[in-house]
């Protein structure tokens, strides 16, 4: 029996509140509107979309049996028991485990509790279940993974032993206060904490999003990317970026993969690069937006529309573009081009002044060129394992002359940069790996 079959056998399988509930602990894997998975073949199938489930890596479905406790379903249906890692991120787990000890009694309770929080209407009609009531409560920004204060104000009258549960999640997942500070300080990773996550100590993905998994729940008080207590740092009157909101700020992830409708290659590899983002700018605070496989002109909208709902109480936007490109440019995946330097301008000072004095952070993924440097993989677009784009032109300059910017690029111009079709890139890889080993846990 193919690997397909034993799915929708595992899916027929499962109660409906079981399917609900998978769909919720995999809502961040998803990056869509849990409510829009109508069935468990439905979520399968959007997560082998995705490259999380295949016959070969199995490992998302062994763990989610395993925390709605329905592992027997594995060795019903001949599918491997062991090799589960910790895809799902804590915060899932424990609100999972919340609903699961709170009775219908309590939810009434909570729904009570919820009356000058929530839509009386929306309460009594499309709330039914304890997930529903918390996936509300994040769509509203009441709760999320590093500010559970209202979802504690809320569980101490109804259920209080259930605040211990709370309590451990807090203690396992706070981190000492921490600044960011500009590039002219002098780096000292290795005084860093020695608990420091590692994202590419394997070549192996499923090991890299393993570890990757773990990062989601930093302490809401001050993030800092810094060195900070290292010794013989000369530097002095170092300005920095103070990170005090409870959010960040937002992240917009642009990740062009298919490019059906241009003559450019499908950038495989792309989805790891993507997941790698998403888990580590999550644990750093940040509301993460994903887009996929943009023209040029919704790409040019998409950053319209993040720099007009920029809000003065973020602490710095970030716009990570995931996509083929040319020197100073990207391209949709209609084969139209975005300039970078116009990507950038919508965010300067004038045009946004709800960031100014803000850091505005930009990383590309892209070629800048066709020129080759004495490697193997590329990130462009012939097939086999790697790729090279050799429709590179010039563009104009990319680099606005504002404040408070920083432009990260995958590859100096005119040269293509370097992607692994099962991997990732290079690029995003160690990007990944520094933003974690610069945030000490």
């Amino acid at each position: 029996m193919d690997f397909q079959a034993r799915l929708l056998k595992v899916g027929n399988d499962l109660r409906k509140d079981e399917v609900r509930a998978l769909v919720f602990l995999c809502s961040d894997i998803l990056g869509c509107n849990p409510a829009a998975v109508q069935s468990a073949g439905d979520l399968f199938s959007r997560l082998s979309d995705q490259d999380h489930l295949s016959e070969e890596q199995p490992h998302l479905l062994v763990e989610l049996l395993g925390i709605i406790q329905r592992t027997k379903l594995l060795r019903d249906h001949n599918l491997p028991r062991t090799g589960a890692q910790d895809l799902i991120s804590p915060y899932r787990k424990l609100l999972y485990s919340l609903s699961e000890e709170l009775t219908a009694d309590d939810l009434k309770d909570i729904k009570f509790l919820l009356n000058n929080k929530l839509p009386r209407g929306k309460l009594e009609e499309v709330v039914s279940t304890t997930l529903e009531v918390f996936m509300e409560l994040e769509h509203r920004a009441l709760i999320s993974d590093t500010d559970l204060g209202f979802l504690e104000s809320i569980i101490q009258p109804v259920c209080p032993v259930l605040l211990e549960k709370i309590n451990q999640f807090n203690a396992q997942n706070s981190a000492p206060p921490l600044t960011v500070t500009s590039a002219s300080e002098k780096r000292c990773v290795g005084h860093l904490s020695p608990r420091k996550p590692d994202l590419l100590r394997s070549g192996d993905v499923r090991d890299r999003q393993r570890r990757c998994s773990k990062y989601e729940n930093p302490n809401p008080e001050v993030l800092v990317l810094s060195a900070v207590g290292c010794p013989d740092v000369s530097v002095q009157g170092v300005e920095t970026y103070l990170m005090t909101a409870a959010k960040r700020g937002r992240c917009l992830i642009i990740n062009n993969c298919n490019f059906r409708v241009s003559r450019l290659k499908k950038r495989e590899g792309t989805m790891v690069d993507e997941a790698s983002l998403d888990k580590v700018l999550k644990w750093l605070g940040f509301e993460v937006e994903i887009q996929r496989d943009c023209t040029s002109k919704k790409m040019s909208s998409l950053i319209q529309e993040l720099a007009k709902t920029s809000q003065r109480d973020w602490d710095c936007v970030m716009c990570c573009v995931l996509s083929h490109g040319l020197e100073g440019g990207v391209y949709g995946v209609d084969g139209g081009t975005v300039e970078i330097r116009k990507l950038m301008e919508p965010f300067s000072g004038t045009n946004c002044p709800s960031l100014a004095g803000k850091p505005k952070i930009f990383f590309i993924q892209a070629c800048q060129g066709s020129r080759q440097q004495d490697i193997v993989y590329t990130d462009a677009g012939t097939p086999g394992h790697g790729y090279v784009d050799n429709n590179a032109v010039q563009a104009k300059e990319c680099i606005p002359s504002h404040a408070d910017f920083l432009l990260g690029m995958a590859t100096v111009p005119s040269f293509v940069s370097f992607r692994d079709g099962t991997h990732g890139t290079w690029y995003i890889q160690s990007l990944c790996q520094n933003l974690a080993d610069m945030v000490p846990r």
